[in-house]
């Protein structure tokens, strides 16, 4: 189901990034299910994806402050040029708050590793 998986770690918080492969929100919406079957524990699961025909954009924070974890997800997304991908970010938090600033570099870094 994810064509690649990461991990990230940002002051004892855990990032774990999964990129998928579809141009079905069908398919999105399962593998979030599945994610959040598999991660009772996690504190958020942030995604974005970006579909081609029909287009479709969308970017969620899952709770984390407006702006600072589905944005900076979708914004690699479209630097990255890429198209029928869906990328989600489960975090456990790790007891150190990362503020906003933080909370954008985690997500974005975590985010690019998929791509390196």
């Amino acid at each position: 189901m994810f064509s690649k998986q990461v991990e990230f770690i940002e002051k004892k918080s855990k990032f774990y990034g999964f990129l998928m492969e579809s141009a079905n929100l069908e398919n999105i919406k399962v593998a979030l299910g599945e994610l959040k079957a598999q991660h009772k524990k996690a504190t958020h699961i942030c995604y974005a994806y970006k579909i081609e025909t029909p287009f479709a954009e969308k970017a969620v924070d899952d709770g984390e402050p407006s702006g600072t974890a589905g944005r900076p997800i979708l914004n690699v997304l479209q630097k990255k040029n890429v198209k029928n991908v869906c990328v989600f970010i489960v975090r456990y938090f790790g007891g150190i708050k990362l503020g906003a600033g933080g909370l954008v570099r985690a997500y974005t870094h975590t985010t690019s590793m998929l791509f390196d």
